[in-house]
């Protein structure tokens, strides 16, 4: 098949589940075609980023001028197909002038793509994220071009399922993918009984560079905890501040380095400074796959008190490394995570993070291996990349041709 992958940004820091799917599809003999509504994070580390920086192209980077003309050429090419994508523009939409704008710069963005797609001969477009990704592709269909499907994760689409119109590109799309059975129940939740059939679950996955690794145990002198995530309100981070704050009172040893950017990164900076916490908490900023993997070597346990997820990339990091994890009962995370290969607590309770955090310094390191090694296992099992890519392909193989408007 000959693939366009549409994301709103990509690639971005976070989402190196996508570059691995995408990889792993194109090993498996398809040709893949990378566009990004917005251009690419400019955060890159991975080598591996950079090259798809490259290889994808932004629709936004396009220019207003270019895009409009696009609009206008596809309305005289094809009328009426041009006004069944704007009736569906503003279906789309919510109430209000802003919203319908929106939705008409999402006209204007898939008539580009639609006509791009037809000079190289698309067969078929996967968006990831059930947000504007899926709405453009939605409007790219209806525009006459390919059929489509989408990736939702969440929380982000279980968030606004009704501003997003989910209903509707559930019912647009030819397949529609959940990274988790919970995520599955959501968009089943969200949709009529008659669209079931065409929502599976497709789990995110791990490439070679992490299932094929050589771990080794923790060592028994570290009491270092690992946090990888964006420094966002979703992450509970604050959380974690107030549990480091409570192990310190009580006279543990241990550290907290945490990984990675994002708008608390100066409250929580700042926070860390007043509680005195300097010497137990290190931000490290973004760093590349070779860098986190040298940092999970080093830690005792992996800790993520999420508030919200969809089923963490991180979480299955730290497990193919055989590191046991503390995170949080939410979303898709209990079906990969539970006392056998860490702890898990509930969401925003300082208490149980405490306690988990305590339990993990005091465990015996035969018990911290025997979790990691359990947790390696679920994710060869599970997240495998190559394996996923392979099961969402042969559900879009299978695709019929032709357009499913929303009603």
């Amino acid at each position: 098949m000959r693939l366009a992958y549409l994301c709103n940004r990509y690639p971005a820091v976070s989402h190196s589940f996508i570059r691995r799917e995408i990889q792993a599809v194109e090993r498996a003999g398809h040709d893949v075609f990378r566009f990004s509504i917005r251009p690419g994070a400019h955060d890159l580390k991975d080598e591996a980023d950079l090259r798809e920086a490259a290889r994808t192209e932004a629709v936004i980077g396009q220019g207003a001028g270019r895009l409009i003309l696009a609009a206008l050429g596809m309305f005289l090419l094809r009328p009426l197909k041009s006004l069944d994508a704007l009736g569906a523009a503003f279906r789309l939409s919510e109430p209000g002038l802003q919203s319908k704008v929106r939705h008409l710069a999402y006209l204007i963005e898939a008539a580009w793509l639609a006509q791009r797609f037809d000079r190289l001969d698309v067969d078929h477009v996967h968006a990831h994220f059930g947000t504007n990704p899926a709405a453009v592709a939605l409007l790219v269909q209806a525009l006459g071009g390919p059929p489509f499907s989408f990736t939702v994760h969440g929380p982000d689409e279980f968030d606004a399922p009704i501003a997003l119109s989910l209903r509707a590109k559930i019912h647009a799309a030819s397949f529609v993918a959940a990274i988790s059975g919970y995520g599955r129940s959501q968009l089943m939740r969200w949709s009529s009984p008659a669209q079931w059939s065409k929502i599976g679950v497709v789990r995110c996955g791990l490439d070679r560079e992490f299932l094929e690794a050589t771990t080794r145990p923790a060592s028994s002198d570290s009491t270092e905890f690992l946090c990888i995530a964006r420094l966002s309100p979703q992450k509970g981070l604050p959380v974690l501040i107030d549990a480091c704050d409570r192990l310190r009172e009580s006279g543990e040893r241990f550290s907290l380095t945490i990984v990675g950017n994002g708008p608390l990164r100066q409250a929580l900076e700042a926070d860390v400074c007043s509680r005195k916490l300097n010497s137990f908490v290190t931000f490290a900023g973004v760093r590349s796959s070779s860098e986190i993997r040298e940092h999970l070597d080093r830690a005792r346990v992996f800790v993520l008190p999420s508030f919200a997820e969809g089923l963490p990339v991180v979480l299955m990091e730290a497990l193919a490394l055989a590191r046991p994890v503390i995170t949080t009962a939410i979303a898709g995370i209990p079906e990969l995570v539970d006392e056998g290969c860490g702890w898990l607590i509930p969401a925003g309770s300082e208490e149980a993070l405490v306690t988990a955090m305590t339990a993990a310094l005091h465990s015996p390191a035969a018990e911290l291996a025997a979790k990691g090694e359990a947790g390696r296992e679920r994710v060869h099992r599970m997240h495998d990349a190559e394996r996923n890519a392979a099961a969402l392909m042969a559900v879009l193989v299978g695709v019929p041709p032709g357009p499913r408007l929303i009603p």
